[in-house]
């Protein structure tokens, strides 16, 4: 029996499906890693993306940063914050939402920037706000970019929370690390496969949603 047949015979066993280690709860682990991080960094990077966006303001500032962000090993960054936050939750997300900034930012910011001026100075020629401008026409247009942002973070995010089992935490990362302890390779494809999956699916809401938001009204 070669590893793929092992590894779906161990995806299929009943066993794997319940309690703490089952998929179901290593899942809702693994989504809650991940909507805590991109929560967090959505916070912090959306509202700049758009008012660098909007203003036009440090602009090469902030294409230099999401670069410099997107280079940043993550696994480095995890074992630095381990060394000076310790073990715990705080640690492999401050490291992912350092993942997870660059694509939301250039999201918004890009969007914004795809906005027809013409457009936008109409607004202003009608006596909108600046507030106004911003809330009621740019940001409606430039949606499907922003929305493009969150699903690049997902993704990234959603592949890389596999790293809050280096550290003892769960998720899916469990099986894998897990597996290579005991060198149980049909557990580390199974655990990756589904993670996978989950990649997959995600991205698929995503694309209807974004493709929602592009289609002309």
């Amino acid at each position: 029996m070669n590893i793929a047949s092992e590894a779906a015979s161990w995806l299929t066993d009943g066993a794997h499906w319940h309690g703490e280690d089952g998929f179901p709860h290593r899942i809702v682990q693994h989504l809650g890693y991940t909507a805590l991080t991109v929560a967090i960094a959505a916070v912090i990077a959306v509202p700049l993306g758009l008012w660098i966006g909007h203003t036009g303001r440090l602009r090469g500032l902030a294409i230099a940063a999401t670069g410099a962000l997107r280079a940043l090993p993550t696994l480095g960054l995890l074992t630095l914050m381990v060394l000076w936050r310790g073990i715990g939750l705080t640690s492999p997300t401050i490291a992912l939402v350092v993942l997870a900034i660059p694509p939301l930012l250039a999201g918004a910011y890009a969007g914004l920037e795809a906005v027809d001026r013409q457009t936008v100075d109409a607004a202003r020629a009608i006596g909108m706000t600046e507030w106004q401008v911003l809330g009621k026409v740019e940001i409606p247009i430039a949606l499907p970019l922003i929305i493009g942002g969150f699903r690049s973070a997902v993704l990234q995010v959603v592949a890389t929370a596999t790293i809050a089992a280096y550290i003892g935490l769960g998720g899916l990362g469990r099986y894998i690390i897990d597996g290579l302890a005991v060198r149980d390779y049909p557990q580390i494809l199974a655990g990756a496969t589904v993670i996978v999956v989950l990649a997959l699916a995600l991205d698929a809401v995503f694309a209807v949603v974004q493709r929602s938001l592009a289609t002309p009204r």
